[in-house]
């Protein structure tokens, strides 16, 4: 196969790659690049490569020219950074860039019949399909959205995590939005706003939401995330223990042209010395958080945030540190019984006087009245169909 032109002088080119280089590591393009390198003329070797590609492709689909060019808008390299940043690359830079991504877009078209031309064997050989992109005006549409599409891994996903000091994003996010909630629709309209102002670029607090477990705090967030994230709004959850690494995961995002809630779930210290630990972060984190950028905690109580120790009489307002407290007030009966109306109608299950009294039941025996005990009431009804 080294003796094809072609073959050979894409190959040279894929070395040459600077700014999008890390695509040469991916585990699709590898036995690619194997089979347009490989001097070999042995069929069994030629084979297991043409396969091994082919397997790795079918993995993500058929179309080659796709892939290559979804692994292009989704790489963070140095060039997509700058532009993220508001930051006019340099000349040089930006010449490498269309220069790789005409390259790129050489690999991507690439036939299969190419590839089976210069294999001795003449069995069926299963192929792809390609399609003509082009790369540079894609790539060039994908610069001017960055706002709210983002890039890289932030292109891919709505929710991230912290794991290794890594932001990664999560498997599998709650996908709850807006019109699924039910509740205190009061205290979830306020954290919409909130997060529609950080969009916007006007002022929005961090937030706390407190309240008793299972009104619908977490899912509050994650539905705002749900509801923005087509219009440039992420999430990064981080855990009470990983504060301390909320000044480096806040320096990552500061030249992001995407808004972020950072994200704390049950929010508590048992202390005043952990909930003094956790006011000098925030203190920290407070003077220089960036603009798009705001603190998002959960808690059973505001009280919990306070550290208080008596024997000291050392007191740690952790919950000064948000300026919008928002309180989700446990449902009283009547509105627990529209909760499981709601969730009933929903799962197509016919309500009966029997079927709410057996709900209040569930709640007594129970975590008492919440919008999760309705539902889960109701999916254990329908589990049981």
């Amino acid at each position: 196969m080294g003796k094809n032109k072609k073959l050979q002088e894409l190959e040279l080119a894929l070395n040459s790659l600077v700014i999008f280089r890390k695509l040469l590591t991916n585990d699709v393009v590898l036995p690619l690049r194997a089979l347009l390198d490989t001097e070999t003329t042995d069929p069994i070797i030629q084979l297991r490569q043409y396969a091994e590609f082919t397997s790795r492709l079918y993995r993500h689909g058929t179309n080659l020219t796709k892939y290559i060019l979804k692994l292009v808008l989704e790489d963070e390299n140095f060039y997509i950074r700058q532009l993220a940043a508001g930051t006019e690359p340099e000349d040089a830079i930006t010449a490498c860039a269309m220069n790789e991504l005409l390259i790129l877009q050489r690999l991507s078209r690439l036939k299969p019949v190419e590839l089976q031309k210069e294999i001795s064997y003449y069995g069926v050989l299963p192929e792809w399909t390609v399609e003509e992109i082009d790369f540079r005006q894609t790539y060039a549409d994908h610069a001017a959205e960055l706002k709210t599409k983002g890039f890289g891994k932030y292109a891919k996903a709505l929710m991230f995590m912290l794991r290794d000091r890594e932001i990664v994003p999560v498997q599998y996010a709650d996908s709850v939005t807006p019109d699924e909630l039910a509740g205190d629709f009061e205290a979830q309209h306020t954290v919409l706003q909130n997060a529609a102002a950080l969009l916007a670029g006007k002022p929005a607090q961090n937030m706390l939401l407190w309240g008793d477990t299972g009104c619908g705090k977490s899912a509050a967030v994650k539905a705002a995330v749900n509801q923005y994230g087509k219009d440039g709004l992420r999430l990064i959850q981080l855990t009470p223990g990983q504060l301390n690494e909320l000044p480096e995961v806040m320096a990552q995002l500061a030249d992001n042209p995407l808004r972020f809630l950072i994200y704390f779930d049950d929010l508590m210290f048992d202390t005043s010395a952990d909930a003094g630990a956790a006011m000098t972060w925030l203190e920290g984190a407070a003077a220089a958080k960036p603009e798009n950028v705001i603190l998002c905690a959960t808690a059973a109580n505001r009280s919990l945030l306070r550290g208080d120790a008596p024997d000291t009489g050392t007191s740690c307002a952790v919950s000064g540190r948000f300026g919008l407290q928002i309180h989700f007030e446990r449902p009283d009966e009547q509105t627990y019984r529209s909760l499981v109306r709601e969730f009933a109608s929903r799962s197509g299950i016919h309500v009966t006087e029997e079927l709410l009294r057996g709900a209040e039941q569930f709640a007594a025996e129970g975590a008492g009245r919440s919008p999760r005990t309705a539902r889960q009431y109701i999916d254990l009804l329908c589990a049981g169909k």
